[in-house]
């Protein structure tokens, strides 16, 4: 049972009961404080991704256009895995932005990007059998790897969003260093892992010093 407490006129409420209405009145500040905090990361994510839909074509044109010993059949082909990514970004963030500062939309986009961000990361990775010659240079293959993981890190700002990209790139790079194979083989497929975990370790430090900290559960997967 509830015990209720009448108060008299010129009677205050008891020190417990104040406690308590002032505890309840920061956690509800506490979480109001949180659910902006995520609205404005979430919409700020939704805006970069449009950026992001955009610079990874044009890199693949910039790499079709500078491996000019391989067949254009499978460049086609890897072009039009990278142009299907592009493609699924600017459907999810035009869909999105009818609402932009619903948090349940942010979510629902945030997930979605989640997804495509994976298979973004399979469909570039593709490139290093499609698109790079054999015998390719270590330097061309770290560049290949490396370049859209930095650009993609700068553009969405977000941990989570990066490793969802540069996990499948990296496995697929360093294994065409070994199968294709490229030029220096393992070497090259080592340094191709050695800078994905550069890339990896300077998002977090400049998340620690920032004090900017990703919320995997806004990014991961269903």
């Amino acid at each position: 049972m509830v015990a209720i407490t009448k108060l008299y006129p010129g009677e205050t409420p008891a020190p417990q009961s104040q406690h308590k209405g002032r505890g309840a009145s920061i956690a509800r500040l506490k979480a109001l404080h949180s659910e902006a905090e995520e609205t404005a990361r979430l919409a700020n994510i939704l805006g970069r991704s449009l950026y992001a839909g955009l610079a990874l074509p044009v890199l693949a044109i910039l790499t079709v256009a500078l491996s000019v010993e391989m067949s254009p059949v499978p460049q086609l082909i890897w072009c039009l895995f990278v142009g299907a990514v592009s493609v699924a970004i600017l459907v999810a963030y035009r869909h999105a932005m009818r609402q932009p500062f619903e948090r349940s939309s942010l979510k629902n986009f945030a997930k979605d990007l989640s997804a495509i961000l994976l298979f973004a990361g399979f469909a570039w990775g593709s490139g290093a059998f499609l698109a790079l010659p054999v015998g390719t240079q270590p330097l061309g293959a770290l560049v290949f790897a490396s370049a859209p993981a930095v650009i993609i890190a700068y553009l969405l700002r977000d941990r989570e969003a990066l490793f969802l990209f540069l996990a499948p790139v990296t496995v697929l790079s360093a294994a065409a260093c070994l199968l294709k194979p490229f030029a220096g083989g393992v070497w090259a497929a080592l340094l191709t892992i050695l800078a994905a975990g550069v890339i990896a370790g300077v998002t977090m430090l400049y998340e620690r010093l920032t004090g900017e900290k990703s919320k995997p559960a806004m990014l991961a997967l269903p």
